[in-house]
């Protein structure tokens, strides 16, 4: 039988954050030398759109987690939005983390605690999705169309790839209405990512925002993915969740943030802080992944955990150690950053 869940796994977004508030996120041991501008790179087109202010830190290709294999790294030539000729990383992935266990996202009966189950992110808060949670959706969601357990206590959880597909569809049938939906790690065993972010960034004078960036103008010009985890997984564009809940299904989290399509594979939307990260020596929040424009993605609170109070639009600032960066935002607003400074591989 099919067993019901929620598939949060925006299977079709495919259904595809840590800042310092210290005075500017800058070090006073930072050297000029560690910091390259875009004038240094090897480009070949004069670009007035280019952004000659912004400071610029190389990609650091060694900080990605390629011990076990799930991760490989090659330097490639590439053509960046801007029409600059330079050199790219080009990052393949097992789209299967190796620095952290994934799941679990279904509690299997009314009575589970959250170690048997995900997260849910809602309205800026996380919810741990455990047996309770999902025998209160009604109550949640003000909707008594929710009901998805037995008589038993049981949880109506997708159970075979197939049924993991057919829920996560657009056009869900009603026979999956009340599902906990849940793709596993087996599903997606020979599923290969590549992403390719060049190896110094070329800022620009206009940011591209992204279409689901909640300020500014929106654009269609920018990816879907926000960038890469150091342990190569993406972080991805922010979860149907509208999508999700109009079809009575749930399709949790699991404690990383991640969750499965086969498409797509194992991807995050919320930093949560399983993956790999580099810490700062001065405390600055740890790093956690490159955007695809090749700038930094950060956690979202520093060492002491304080959040930066002087993000622009993309959630982005600059200091003299780091150049400019990105800082993740909160878990619960099923979101990375909201657009790139930097040209990117179209």
């Amino acid at each position: 039988m099919i067993q019901k869940s929620i598939y949060h796994v925006l299977a079709f977004s495919i259904f595809t954050f840590a800042i310092i508030s210290f005075v500017g996120c800058s070090s006073d041991d930072a050297s000029s030398d560690d910091l390259v501008t875009e004038d240094g790179e090897d480009t070949v087109t004069d670009n007035d759109s280019t952004d000659e202010d912004t400071s610029v830190v190389s990609v650091d290709a060694s900080y990605f987690y390629t011990e076990d294999g799930s991760v490989t790294i090659t330097t490639v030539p590439c053509t960046l939005s801007d029409g600059t000729e330079t050199d790219c990383y080009e990052i393949v992935t097992t789209s299967l983390p190796g620095d952290h266990e994934m799941g679990p996202w279904c509690p299997e009966n009314i009575g589970d605690s959250a170690e048997a189950g995900g997260i849910w992110l809602e309205s800026g808060e996380v919810y741990d999705v455990d047996g309770a949670f999902v025998e209160n959706l009604a109550e949640f969601y003000n909707d008594d169309n929710w009901m998805m357990y037995d008589e038993n206590g049981d949880i109506y959880i997708t159970d075979t790839e197939d049924d993991c597909i057919n829920a996560a569809n657009p056009n869900v049938g009603a026979e999956y209405e009340n599902f906990c939906v849940e793709c596993l790690p087996s599903y997606i065993t020979n599923l290969n990512q590549t992403w390719i972010i060049p190896v110094t960034p070329v800022a620009q004078n206009t940011p591209v925002l992204f279409n689901t960036a909640a300020q500014g103008p929106q654009t269609t010009t920018a990816p879907s993915t926000r960038g890469v985890a150091l342990n190569g997984i993406e972080f991805s564009a922010p979860a149907p969740v509208d999508n999700i809940l109009g079809a009575y299904t749930l399709a949790p989290f699991d404690d990383a943030g991640g969750h499965i399509n086969v498409h797509q594979g194992y991807h995050y939307h919320a930093a949560t802080g399983f993956s790999t990260k580099i810490v700062q020596e001065d405390g600055h929040a740890a790093l956690i992944g490159y955007a695809l424009d090749g700038f930094g993605i950060y956690e979202l609170e520093d060492s002491e955990g304080v959040e930066a109070t002087d993000l622009d639009e993309l959630r982005g600032h600059e200091d003299d150690t780091r150049g400019y960066h990105y800082h993740v935002d909160a878990a619960g607003n099923n979101n990375f950053i909201d657009g790139l400074k930097g040209a990117y591989v179209n």
